[in-house]
């Protein structure tokens, strides 16, 4: 291992970052920047400066990532309609590949030659950090606290705290879940979750209201698409990240977005988790009423048919893979018709697509009516089209082999 002069650590400045901070300088005597982002959690990043002031830390980095969070990493992932393992949104997974880029560039720019981060040996996190690190800097030095020391508990944590007088504060009823926030999620692991038959308490949702308790009146929305990205709600134009704040808002306050699953991480185990995903939930729906009217269907169907590799691709940190950004290409290249209005009803806990239209629309209601056509399509040619397709199926019955 090279000798280590500078380290950037992203850095939140709850217990085990802070507890990093100070073990990175005393194990491997080095500068230690810290790079602490607002990707929209929802709580103040700003003491983030005290709390690394108070370390000793020189080089402090905070920065609102919120605008390019969503533009460039969510915004994208949506025009894939892309949902991992059926269910799962991707919230968390998303927001690794920005946090590794802008570990690196800050690297550059202070001279570190090695970054880290508190992401455990067991997750998928360590994965993600560490393969966008090693894509966009392949000489990198990355050290991962939690796969070196044996500060494995709280109580450790705490220890060592008091021992190198590291100000830290001790919260009396504590959260017993961990939780990860951004624009996009909220999640929730560990506590009574462990076990997946233990329904979750009504007391961890924060962001939600459950449906039962939901306005009784339902709630419409328009959102307006441009190549395949909203960039109006109710007619009124919005940056994306304004887009995703506002969705969140009138989701949670309707029910929406609740999600609990067990899921399969990259690193061999299965994890139960719950999450929060309420203004994704609602983009998810209408993106693919958009595109039900706008995409020719083979376009349509082989989206679909990569979108469960394309997602893989993000859950398992490969966002700045070579494929990963050939799909992206292919999936841009879709969305340039991908434009009007899908109109929504929100209504405890569902959404549900009332109405789409669009001046790139392929439905065409001459062809598609039940009532007189005046000739836009002659039914009599249906006939000629099952004969053919019914062929193979003839041949192998006249030859016995039929199935079943």
């Amino acid at each position: 291992m090279k000798e280590i002069k500078k380290v950037v650590l992203a850095y939140s400045g709850g217990l085990d970052t802070s507890v990093i901070a100070k073990w990175l300088e005393d194990t491997y005597e080095c500068e230690v920047v810290t790079f602490t982002a607002d990707l929209g959690q929802g709580e103040e990043v700003e003491p983030a400066r005290a709390k690394a002031e108070a370390l000793g830390i020189k080089e402090i980095y905070i920065e609102d990532l919120r605008e390019e969070f969503v533009r460039d990493f969510v915004f994208p992932m949506f025009r894939a309609n892309t949902v991992y393992e059926g269910e799962y949104l991707l919230g968390t997974s998303i927001a690794r590949p920005l946090i590794s880029k802008r570990l690196i560039e800050i690297a550059n720019e202070t001279g570190a030659d090695a970054i880290s981060h508190g992401a455990t040996g067991k997750g998928n996190d360590q994965v993600r950090f560490e393969l966008g690190a090693y894509a966009l800097k392949p000489g990198v030095q990355v050290i991962a606290p939690w796969r070196e020391w044996d500060l494995n508990s709280r109580e450790k944590l705490l220890a060592y705290c008091d021992e190198h007088d590291i100000q830290v504060e001790k919260k009396k009823g504590k959260s017993p879940y961990s939780m990860d926030a951004n624009l996009l999620h909220i999640s929730y692991e560990g506590g009574v979750l462990e076990d997946p038959w233990a329904e979750a308490e009504e007391e961890m949702w924060r962001w939600s209201v459950s449906p039962e308790n939901a306005p009784d009146e339902a709630l419409y929305l328009e959102l307006t698409y441009k190549n395949g990205d909203i960039v109006a709600i109710d007619g009124q134009e919005m940056t994306p990240a304004t887009v995703l704040t506002y969705l969140n808002k009138v989701g949670g306050e309707n029910g929406v977005g609740r999600l609990d699953i067990v899921e399969n991480r990259y690193v061999g185990m299965k994890s139960r988790g719950c999450y929060e995903t309420p203004g994704g939930t609602i983009m998810l729906k209408a993106h693919r009423a958009i595109e039900s009217i706008t995409l020719d269907r083979e376009v349509a169907h082989l989206k679909d048919e990569l979108m469960p590799k394309y997602a893989k691709l993000i859950y398992n940190g490969y966002w700045w893979s070579p494929e990963r950004e050939m799909l992206q290409k292919m999936i841009d290249e879709s969305q340039e018709c991908v434009n009007g209005v899908v109109r929504l009803k929100l209504y405890k806990g569902n959404v549900s697509v009332v109405g789409r239209q669009s001046d790139d629309s392929l439905f065409d209601e001459n062809i598609a009516t039940f009532e007189d056509d005046e000739g836009a399509y002659d039914q009599a040619d249906a006939e000629g089209f099952i004969k053919l397709n019914a062929l193979r199926l003839r041949i192998a019955a006249n030859k016995g082999r039929n199935l079943g």
